[in-house]
């Protein structure tokens, strides 16, 4: 069974990210993937510092790195803050991306050949795409391979029922695109060896 990350970039009660990623759970969970959910609400990590890492690696900065690490796939849902993914999100994937235990300075153990997919839910017509854009460059340089289908949602507020489903059929349909396609690659690749 392929294991994903699925992290949603908004720890806020009532974050629409947060529902996509949900829905974007679901998905994976049915094609066949065990989902293993970040919530980062769950996960002490001051702002990243060269001088903190050098004097105490936080735990809690280590404990997200190791599940990353475990998984052989990443979805990752944010909303987008001037244009761009929020400092949160940024924040957590810069400490997991930093080498622990003796690793060579670009090991990137919690990412290097691993399979990754973005998506994104705004209230915008718009629908997170500066923020998706820049997502998918950051997760690039830390040696992701990126799929090509992604998820903007636009007019969030609209999207959802009381179920947490997505009312509108092609939007649903290009989760369950992604989520398979995501499946797929991180499968592969996990066998290949990395």
């Amino acid at each position: 069974m392929t294991g994903i990350a699925v992290l949603a970039g908004s720890t806020r009660e009532g974050s629409f990210n947060r529902a996509l990623a949900a829905a974007a759970a679901r998905a994976l969970e049915a094609q066949g993937a065990h989902v293993t959910v970040i919530d980062l609400a769950d996960y002490d990590l001051p702002l990243y510092s060269a001088a903190l890492e050098a004097n105490a690696f936080p735990p809690d900065a280590r404990r997200l790195k190791q599940v990353l690490a475990a998984q052989a796939g990443l979805l990752v849902v944010t909303p987008e803050y001037n244009g761009s993914i929020p400092p949160l999100l940024k924040n957590a994937i810069d400490w997991a991306s930093r080498p622990t235990d003796g690793e060579a300075m670009l090991a990137l153990s919690a990412y290097r050949g691993k399979a990754a997919a973005v998506m994104s839910a705004s209230l915008s017509p718009f629908g997170g795409l500066r923020a998706v854009t820049h997502l998918r460059q950051i997760l690039s340089t830390v040696q992701m391979l990126v799929i090509p289908e992604q998820v903007q949602l636009p007019a969030a507020h609209t999207a959802f029922a009381e179920d947490g489903t997505l009312k509108d059929a092609m939007a649903a349909s290009l989760v369950d695109l992604t989520a398979a396609s995501l499946v797929r690659v991180a499968a592969a690749l996990a066998q290949g060896g990395r």
